[in-house]
């Protein structure tokens, strides 16, 4: 598992996963990540739990974007200690569940060092225990933070879709995630599948290539269909399960959040 320090005498201990955190993350940009993220929180939501949803794509964020929000506190300024953690959330009324922002185009962010990501997700550790879930919509690839702040996640979703190069980047994910903790609860979304026969197919293709190489099999979280309110909810800057809720793609994620419940 990766620790907060360098390891030595002195170093920080390792990282403690937390149940209530999901981490959604992506080998690639362009695959709808954030549009699932944003979808389960809402699905969530609705089922009576309580839900934040942290935009983690610290300097390439557009979680307030699709939400259609003017956030006028964000993760920058807890970076920057004017703001704690707690005192940058704000309430989406719309979906029912809070959200921290965070901030696009920033450079400092995109390169937050070391200490304090490691900071930031311990402080957000501590205020997962105020929810049921944490969503924490990731940046796309392997960089350090994506990794850092997914070792505090008990379960850690990957979404790819059935393009050869999403499903490369997603094996690299899985293997990297694998490499920093062996324990490691990994599961997959196929997105924008033409149907649910041909997710499970491009499931089943990345599996194999998991099982042969790592010796390790992901959990099959499921499939979301392509659907052309997905892009129609983008424009609305509305979640896909508010705007349309009874669209292929909402009840694909309704489905796959009521997998992700515990009591």
């Amino acid at each position: 598992m990766m620790s907060a320090g360098n390891g030595g005498a002195g170093a920080a201990p390792p990282i403690q996963k937390v149940k209530s955190m999901i981490s959604v993350a992506s080998g690639k940009g362009g695959v709808g990540k954030t549009v699932c993220s944003i979808a389960l929180a809402s699905s969530l939501a609705k089922s009576g739990r309580k839900v934040l949803l942290f935009d983690g794509d610290l300097g390439l964020a557009n979680v307030d974007v699709q939400l259609g929000i003017m956030a006028q506190r964000d993760i920058g300024a807890v970076v920057a200690g004017k703001l704690t953690m707690p005192q940058a959330r704000m309430r989406y009324s719309e979906g029912g569940f809070d959200v921290i922002a965070g901030r696009s185009g920033a450079a400092q962010l995109a390169n937050v060092p070391p200490s304090r990501l490691a900071v930031l997700g311990a402080d957000l550790a501590v205020l997962a225990h105020d929810y049921d879930y944490v969503i924490v919509d990731l940046g796309a690839g392997i960089d350090r933070m994506v990794r850092l702040l997914s070792a505090y996640c008990a379960t850690r979703l990957i979404v790819t879709t059935a393009e050869p190069t999403a499903l490369t980047d997603a094996y690299a994910l899985i293997k990297v995630s694998r490499a920093d903790d062996p324990q490691a609860d990994i599961r997959v979304i196929i997105n924008q599948a033409k149907t649910l026969n041909e997710g499970e197919r491009t499931f089943a293709t990345l599996a194999k290539a998991c099982d042969n190489f790592l010796k390790y099999t992901p959990v099959f979280a499921g499939v979301v269909r392509r659907d052309r309110h997905v892009p129609e909810a983008i424009r609305a800057q509305t979640p896909i399960s508010v705007k349309f809720p009874a669209s292929e793609a909402a009840l694909d994620l309704q489905a796959i959040a009521a997998k992700l419940t515990w009591s």
